[in-house]
């Protein structure tokens, strides 16, 4: 004998129904949780990875930044650095112009006296006749020291033949005197001046202070070695 099925009365139904909505309520809650625990979790993990990806263009900025600022400051040294030496060098050039400036004003006194600069024409002279080896050579010299070659001349030629053995005719000519220049001293020329010695006293001073350049340069700022082949 089969039991019949009561129908559920309202308040019944009205039961069911809210245990239905909280049931669905329930779920409703738990699946919110899983998905913002899952949104959140994504959420650290997408910031965390544009965090550090932004540190590290961060860092890649710096680095770049440091060796574009290493390059500026190399760059600014070496740029003082030549400035320095540029005017290290140009010091130095002043100072030895000075000093060749010196001793070109001290040259001038030379022919002051009188005696010493007779036996440096003689020297001069007798040198320039040597060098030429030719019978016959032209003496010229400052205006002002025309009548002191002529003696100087003289006793070059003597001196001269006594040295070598040889004769020279020397002839000073004085159509055409050396400028005032030359601070002294004699040009001395043969075969028709085709060739010539320079002995002025300028030409002297010019070979000397070649000559004398890196001797100097020790003496005045001490040896570099840049410039070993002096040495």
């Amino acid at each position: 004998m089969s039991t019949a099925v009561r129908p559920m009365n309202d308040e019944e139904v009205y039961s069911e129904m809210n245990k239905m909505v909280a049931f669905i309520r329930q779920e409703a809650l738990e699946k919110a949780r899983e998905i913002k625990v899952k949104a959140d979790e994504e959420f650290n993990i997408e910031k965390a990875k544009l965090v550090r990806q932004e540190s590290i263009n961060v860092d890649e900025q710096f680095q770049r930044k440091v060796k574009q600022a290493e390059v500026k400051q190399r760059i600014l040294t070496s740029t003082l650095i030549n400035k320095s030496r540029l005017q290290v060098l140009q010091a130095r050039q002043e100072m030895l112009d000075s000093v060749f400036s010196d001793a070109q004003e001290a040259m001038k006194s030379v022919p002051q006296d009188e005696a010493k600069y007779l036996e440096l024409l003689v020297d001069l002279c007798v040198e320039a006749f040597v060098q030429l080896n030719d019978e016959t050579v032209n003496v010229r010299g400052r205006k002002a020291d025309t009548a002191l070659i002529k003696r100087a001349t003289e006793q070059a030629v003597a001196v001269y033949k006594e040295r070598t053995g040889k004769t020279v005719r020397a002839t000073v000519v004085e159509a055409s005197p050396l400028s005032d220049t030359v601070l002294g001293g004699v040009r001395v020329s043969a075969l028709n001046d085709r060739i010539s010695v320079d002995n002025t006293l300028q030409a002297r001073l010019d070979l000397s202070s070649d000559r004398m350049l890196p001797q100097l340069r020790n003496i005045l700022f001490g040896q570099s070695p840049n410039r070993k082949f002096f040495n």
